[in-house]
């Protein structure tokens, strides 16, 4: 098939740093290409792939300090996509909302996979407009608080088999944190686990400007009374496979709608069992006792600590193998792909207008 893959452009493809919708987009593309598909990535110019690349931008957006709006760039790249959209079977939507008027007007079947919260307030609004779109979902929770829309299906992440190493025989001797420092992702519950469980704790985050305040009044002063918990910062890709493969484990103790969770599976690729909280996405991917441990409190939390023994970290290898390959992945896609190029173009439901309205009280 000919497959474009439309990528956000604020990480490359895949991003230097923090970027998981990103990186799932080359993981994908990748294996597209090797499948023998033809592909094309449009995403940023600083991106690595093997698929045909076309460039909105001159790189990624976070790191270029001369961009002060994503807006216009992301315009820039939608009009690539209609340009270019007639040579492809199928085009593949990363971006969540830019493209959902274009898509209407395409002559090409297309899908989007949703890879964030959908229980904000107004993207109810936003779905009402466009519930005759093929969505994709990561997983089935982050579907919850959306009205009723055109599901395709639900495909799970995938990682590439040899991208974080097994590691059967941990040395680090640490409980580790990987993601970001905000409120949701909660890293003062992992330093409270971690103190109380009596192991030392390694967090590397990145701090985005919008969280400063709660990293310097919420979370550094807690570091600094708690003389066995390590900041590291941000991590790349390479980093990333000894600070997850040495650990005893991987504290996911979010408090939030979490729609997949990226590193739950990044840490069982590695063989490292995962203790997360029961948010969003966790019941639908750690198999509780296997994988990992899946809790409500802290104290539960601290407890599972203790029963890590009981983790065979080659079975959690194998529950990756077995869920979260890039092939599943490609598999997964590969088959809505057909189905949607098999399937006649939909047209716009004449009421969704109307609904939209309705919702916001302007009808």
């Amino acid at each position: 098939m000919k497959i474009a893959q439309v990528a956000p452009l604020f990480e490359s493809v895949p991003p230097k740093l923090y970027g998981g919708t990103e990186r799932i987009v080359s993981y994908l593309t990748e294996e597209l290409v090797r499948r023998g598909h033809e592909v094309t990535l449009f995403a940023a110019g600083d991106s690595r792939t093997s698929a045909d690349l076309v460039a909105a931008s001159p790189r990624a957006l976070r790191l270029d300090d001369a961009v002060r709006d994503a807006i216009p760039w992301h315009m820039i790249q939608l009009e690539h996509v209609r340009e270019r959209a007639r040579d492809f079977d199928i085009i593949h939507f990363h971006t969540d909302l830019f493209q959902m008027p274009l898509g209407r007007a395409l002559d090409v079947p297309f899908l989007t996979t949703l890879h964030g919260r959908l229980d904000l307030p107004d993207l109810r609004a936003f779905y009402m407009m466009f519930p005759d779109v093929p969505l994709v979902s990561i997983s089935n929770d982050q579907r919850r608080p959306m009205p009723p829309v055109n599901w395709a299906g639900t495909v799970y992440h995938g990682l590439p088999r040899n991208l974080l190493p097994f590691q059967p025989n941990p040395s680090g001797g640490y409980l580790a944190f990987l993601g970001r420092i905000s409120p949701e992702k909660r890293p003062d519950r992992a330093i409270r686990i971690a103190a109380q469980a009596g192991w030392p704790l390694r967090i590397a985050a990145k701090i985005d400007a919008a969280d400063q305040d709660y990293w310097e009044q919420a979370i550094l002063p807690m570091i600094d009374t708690h003389p066995e918990v390590e900041f590291v910062g941000e991590i790349n890709e390479a980093e990333k496979a000894d600070f997850l493969g040495e650990a005893a484990a991987l504290l996911f103790p979010i408090d939030w709608p979490e729609p997949f969770g990226l590193v739950m599976i990044e840490a069982m690729s590695c063989g490292t069992p995962v203790l997360a909280f029961r948010c969003g996405s966790v019941p639908e991917l750690i198999d509780d006792g296997e994988s990992g441990f899946i809790v409500d409190s802290i104290d539960e939390a601290v407890a599972a600590v203790g029963r890590l023994a009981t983790i065979d970290r080659a079975r959690v290898r194998r529950c990756f193998e077995r869920r979260f390959s890039v092939e599943r992945m490609a598999e997964d896609y590969e088959r809505l792909y057909e189905e949607l190029s098999d399937a006649p173009r939909f047209m716009p439901p004449a009421g969704a207008r109307m609904a939209a309205s309705r919702l916001q009280g302007v009808a």
